[in-house]
């Protein structure tokens, strides 16, 4: 028979054994989880090697052409941030509706409407505010346009009607429709010849940019809402209330979580992030709004999200890499003389291995 005291150093070892090995369960989660998306890219990347092979192309030659034309110039580096300021505002789009077991695959069309609703601001106000005042108008606007194109998947899902997936991806190409009808109608430039675009914004609307790069005030957008994103989720009630509806959500309704608002309003927010990302291309890059401003930059995000495992620390790392893939499409359609649609093989190459990777740890 064991005295009492034995007894109690027993509990005591054990229980520091059990320390030990949550701390070490721990350590290789978190390894796991950044080891993940950089295999998953590695793997995407030999496979696109063996793609470029086909082609007639020398991939190692492709590779360093990226590198030498992105990391390894002060310009490339420079339109590497300038990619990653939309990039990244999509992926949290997609990063914080996925927290309540949402798929938001509409980050397309909600950059468009974004990017309509702020058009429309600065077509109607016109040169009658000061500079801060235009430029809060405009952001606000194209946060409330693509929160409220959001909102509506997020209102058929509450209410059981249909389901968030399709309905994001078909609102995509209303989205475009819409505002392509307002490019080639009533908002046209008349002095633009044959070629549909809206009249320049004036330079109150702008937003500002970094020294003599395109680096625009957007990345900071996004930076921010990184920060305060990951601190809704670790410090906050609502955080707490997100992760308990995305974990079990018929449990979050049995302890009286409003599940419908949290739907509704996550998604609102997360599609007023995609706007901010719109009103950043055509107030900052373009200067006026044009057919096809967006590059995918939705779908691309959608992408990054799951890379970085719906993680926004993660999301700025993934966001990173996804922008020097995405301008290294250009570089590779000058250097190595192939279309820059071969990008989107790419892209596709890390959507397969990410969607496979993720079926077989559901499995497991």
């Amino acid at each position: 028979m064991l005295t009492q005291q034995e007894l109690g150093a027993n509990a005591v070892v054990t229980q520091q054994e059990l320390g030990v090995f949550s701390k070490d369960r721990w350590q290789r989660q978190r390894f796991m989880a950044l080891a993940r998306p950089l295999l998953i890219l590695l793997v995407a990347l030999l496979f696109f090697g063996l793609v470029l092979l086909l082609f007639g192309k020398n991939p190692i030659l492709a590779y360093s052409d990226i590198f030498r034309n992105t990391l390894g110039s002060r310009y490339g580096f420079s339109e590497i941030l300038v990619k990653l300021s939309p990039l990244l505002l999509c992926a949290l789009a997609v990063l914080l509706p996925a927290r309540v077991g949402l798929v938001n695959v509409g980050g397309e069309g909600q950059i468009y409407m974004g990017a309509w609703l702020a058009t429309w601001g600065a077509l109607t106000l016109g040169d009658n505010l000061p500079q801060p005042l235009a430029l809060l108008a405009v952001l606000v606007l194209g946060f409330v346009g693509g929160g409220l194109w959001a909102a509506i998947p997020a209102i058929l899902r509450a209410r059981g009607w249909l389901n968030e997936v399709i309905s994001t991806l078909l609102l995509n190409y209303v989205a475009i429709l819409f505002v392509n009808y307002f490019i080639y109608g009533a908002w046209r430039d008349p002095e633009s010849a044959n070629f549909p675009q809206t009249v320049k914004f004036a330079e109150g609307y702008r937003l500002p940019h970094l020294g003599a790069t395109r680096v625009h005030l957007g990345l900071l957008l996004g930076l921010v809402a990184v920060g305060l994103i990951y601190y809704l989720l670790r410090h906050t009630r609502w955080g707490y209330a997100m992760r308990a509806i995305g974990g079990n959500p018929e449990a979050a309704l049995r302890h009286g979580f409003p599940i419908a608002r949290y739907l509704i309003i996550t998604m609102f927010i997360a599609g007023g992030l995609a706007g901010l990302a719109g009103v950043g291309e055509v107030m900052a890059i373009q200067g006026r709004l044009r057919p096809a401003f967006s590059p995918g930059y939705g779908y691309i995000g959608f992408l990054i999200s799951w890379l970085a495992g719906h993680n926004p620390l993660y999301a700025v790392g993934m966001a990173f890499l996804l922008a020097i893939i995405a301008l290294g499409g250009d570089t590779l359609q000058i250097t190595q003389n192939v279309p820059f649609a071969t990008v989107n093989i790419l892209m596709a190459a890390i959507l397969f291995v990410v969607l496979g990777d993720f079926f077989r740890s559901k499995q497991a």
